[in-house]
């Protein structure tokens, strides 16, 4: 697909001229996403632009996106190596995810400005899941956000874990979070002087389900 395939296709979903236009996962294209929104404001959309990602990130890579990107939506997933290599073979993760973080929070600082629509127009918010067994990863995270990022940047701590098609062999990852890990992760946010964003109540873990079922809008058809 070429860039104004690409920002021709962007075009005919929006509803409107303030809808945000989020790129989802997009690490491993980010030329293709400076090109797109380039095209976009030569078109004259002025879009709210999203980066979207699971926080591995280069710092090379989000230097260069500081010019086009308003909101950073990043992962923290993990705070201790062996189990992000565990569960996501990437053991490198928390050392190269706080490094994009950090960078993104140099480019966006603490405030995020909200429009005459209260949808978020600029600046950063982390996303962090806590996981059943694992919360002293979810510690991990929270520390080292407020002391090695700032206390002050906007956090949304979830608590939607749900293994409906989990068929792993980690216990852990079997069930859902407990209201006593998720109290525990409730307090370790306050410990560490967080106190901007949101907090996931323990039953979203019931309301956050997608349709598995359901086909992708582009998934081609049998003829």
């Amino acid at each position: 697909m070429t860039v104004d395939e690409l920002v021709d296709s962007i075009q005919k979903t929006l509803t409107s001229s303030d809808q945000p236009v989020g790129f989802v996962s997009p690490s491993h294209f980010v030329k293709q996403v400076i090109n797109a929104v380039m095209e976009m404001r030569k078109r004259g959309l002025n879009n709210t632009i999203v980066y979207n990602s699971n926080g591995f990130d280069s710092v090379d890579s989000i230097m260069l996106l500081e010019p086009y990107i308003d909101i950073y939506l990043p992962d923290y997933k993990y705070s201790d190596d062996s189990l992000a290599d565990r569960l996501s073979g990437a053991g490198s993760y928390p050392g190269v995810a706080l490094k994009a973080i950090r960078e993104m929070y140099r480019q966006k600082g603490n405030q995020l400005i909200i429009d005459e629509n209260g949808y978020a127009a600029r600046g950063l918010i982390i996303r962090h899941l806590m996981l059943p067994g694992y919360i002293d990863n979810t510690k991990g995270v929270l520390s080292s956000i407020a002391w090695d990022v700032s206390p002050n940047v906007h956090i949304s701590l979830m608590a939607q874990y749900n293994p409906i098609y989990y068929k792993g062999d980690d216990v852990n990852l079997q069930r859902k979070v407990t209201m006593a890990e998720y109290e525990a992760a409730c307090d370790y946010f306050t410990e560490f002087g967080l106190h901007k964003g949101w907090i996931q109540s323990v039953e979203s873990t019931d309301n956050y389900n997608p349709d598995f079922e359901k086909p992708h809008p582009f998934e081609q058809k049998e003829p």
